[in-house]
């Protein structure tokens, strides 16, 4: 990245559009049949890492309507929301227009009510323009009784006004009728969409969906190889991936390969195999040897598939009183080449299943397949703060739900505490997880070359609380395994922000004594007296680190109100920014990467 020297302030600054922190604001009303120009600015609301407006839309149950977002700033992304509802939306889209980056989301009204329609980017914080549209869809057409087949039997159809789906998507379909167990293969071929097949029931109306496949043996085609679970009536629906495609097609539909004969897999041995002509085929079609053995809940195993001739996958399956249900897969997790090794945790005693494949499905070859029983993982070792140990990660050892090998240790840390973890290893590229102890481990913290000196790895942690915590030292990659050493630090409580004045210039040094926000990049805190309205502007430059600025509100629970990164250079950072209200607040002068430290100039001046 291009550096300038310290103080370059004569440079022309580029403004950054900036946002508050999921700052409420008011929701906007919007008619069906209406057409609004907006735009996305530093006074909207932000989410996860975008801007966004919303708006409140009045639909009737089953009123279908189209919405579409269009941009040149930026990116356009849709969702809708019942009114109130929070986490995921009842639907979205991201490039549904199909003519570059603008959305088209379209919509059936499940119950009369409110809805929200949320105009937003797909990612950054740069806003811009947009222009927003709802209309309403006509009635979808009657779907009419299924057309029947017969095994052995080909039809041809149309996709061309055909009924569509509650998501708009068009659909032909067909009815067998298939005794129990009964196994059939449907195969959906055209030129002028690209397929997807899906296979189920009608129950009270609505369909049921058993089964799918997008692209089986033959390119964009579709194949699907299905076993009835009771005798009755089928539905096959014939559609297109994505629900955008027209024209024309040909289903034909035909007796089931042979199932693949299920073979014994000892626990402790392995098995060679060979896939070919003679191996039979799993329900995607695809050749696969299935294996069968008993376990017991809580029972950790390991399955290794080996192969010189193809590329190794692994499919766990559980048997049920219904079917087979896909628990875990692997493709390359031995971490040599294209090796398969999968690990898992079994969830109940009963009979599970092992499909030993090619990853393209059309693999042949000879192989080596076998099933070990892994004991539980090693407790965490205790690891004192202000600490360096030396460990070994061992292949038999623990390993992650990834198939990684780790070494793990426990330590106790006070709420808030700044820890340092160190690790170096010579023998693989080092990498730490940091999480709480005596839980189901999700990391809450992870470094991979903190360390700056290769493939070592620094890892900053502030605790939330009092308690313990799991630290595992593992290899980036798996398959590696090696000694290394472990060091952990104490930082000391989060220092106390400082003050700066408007008008004044601060010369400091971020360091690793310096403070810690929640992703682990150092940084420098300041207090900052501002009154309503008052327009400042923020210059932060360094030629040590990449410069970032952000300014926010409370000194344990920050909320950033604004940030900037590049705006005045390539790694020199300048912010204009509006207080909202009289009061104290909180500017951030950090780096834009964890781990970097050096000099650096903060300058705080009203607006020019």
């Amino acid at each position: 990245m291009r550096r300038i020297p310290l103080f370059a302030a004569g440079l022309s600054a580029l403004m950054l559009t900036v946002a508050p922190a999921a700052l409420a604001q008011a929701v906007q009303p919007l008619t069906v049949g209406q057409s609004i120009a907006g735009a996305l600015t530093d006074g909207d609301a932000e989410g996860e890492d975008y801007l966004y407006d919303d708006y409140r839309l009045q639909l009737r149950a089953g009123q279908r309507i189209e919405a579409t977002l269009r941009s040149e700033a930026f990116d356009a992304y849709l969702e809708i929301h019942a009114d109130g509802a929070t986490g995921e939306p009842l639907a979205s889209d991201d490039d549904g227009l199909d003519d570059g980056t603008d959305a088209r989301l379209r919509f059936t009204a499940p119950e009369a009510g409110v809805y929200i329609l949320r105009a937003r980017q797909f990612s950054g914080l740069e806003g811009g323009d947009y222009a927003l549209s709802v209309s309403e869809r006509a009635p979808a057409p009657l779907p009419g009784r299924p057309q029947s087949i017969r095994i052995g039997a080909e039809a041809e159809g149309s996709l061309d006004a055909a009924p569509e789906d509650d998501e708009g998507s068009p659909y032909r379909d067909f009815t067998v009728r298939l005794n129990r167990d009964q196994r059939v293969a449907v195969r959906l071929n055209s030129t002028d969409f690209d397929p997807m097949l899906r296979i189920g029931r009608l129950e009270r109306g609505a369909f049921n969906q058993l089964a799918e496949n997008d692209d089986g043996d033959d390119g964009l085609n579709s194949y699907l190889v299905f076993t009835a679970p009771t005798r009755g009536d089928y539905v096959i629906r014939a559609t297109s991936f994505g629900g955008e495609g027209r024209g024309d097609f040909t289903l034909s539909l035909a007796d089931g390969p042979p199932p693949a004969q299920v073979r014994n897999l000892t626990l402790g041995q392995s098995q060679e195999g060979s896939l070919g002509d003679a191996s039979g085929s799993n329900e995607a079609g695809q050749r696969a040897d299935p294996y069968r053995f008993t376990g017991r809940e809580g029972q950790r195993v390991r399955l290794t598939l080996t192969s010189s001739d193809f590329d190794a996958y692994l499919e766990l399956f559980r048997e049920t009183a219904t079917g087979r249900e896909s628990l875990a897969t692997d493709d390359d997790g031995l971490g040599q080449g294209t090796d398969s090794r999968l690990i898992h945790v079994l969830p109940a005693d009963g009979t599970y299943v092992v499909e030993a494949r090619a990853f393209s499905g059309g693999g042949e070859g000879g192989y080596r397949l076998s099933l070990d029983d892994l004991p539980p993982p090693p407790e965490p070792v205790a690891l004192s703060v202000g600490q360096t140990v030396q460990g070994e990660v061992v292949e038999d050892g623990a390993m992650d739900a990834s198939g990684r090998a780790y070494a793990a240790y426990r330590f106790t840390a006070t709420e808030g505490q700044r820890i340092q973890a160190i690790m170096r290893s010579g023998d693989f590229d080092a990498y730490l997880e940091l999480g709480e102890f005596g839980k189901d481990f999700t990391a809450l913290a992870s470094d991979d070359d903190g360390l700056g000196e290769g493939t070592d790895a620094r890892l900053n942690f502030i605790a939330p609380e009092a308690g313990e915590y799991e630290i595992r030292a593992m290899p980036l990659g798996g398959g590696g395994t090696g000694l290394f050493s472990l060091e952990l630090i104490d930082r000391g409580p989060q220092p106390e922000p400082g003050s700066v004045l408007v008008g004044a210039t601060v010369r400091g040094s971020i360091s690793e004594h310096s403070a810690l926000n929640d992703e682990g990049v150092y940084m420098d805190a300041y207090r900052l007296q501002a009154k309503s309205g008052e327009k400042l502007r923020l210059t932060m430059v360094s030629n040590d680190f990449d410069a970032f600025v952000e300014i926010g509100r409370g000194d344990d629970s920050f909320s950033r109100l604004a940030f900037d990164d590049d705006s005045l250079s390539d790694t020199h950072a300048q912010l204009d920014w509006s207080a909202p209200e009289d009061g104290a607040y909180i500017i951030r002068a950090r780096s834009y990467a964890p781990n970097q430290t050096g000099a650096y100039a903060l300058t705080v001046e009203r607006k020019p």
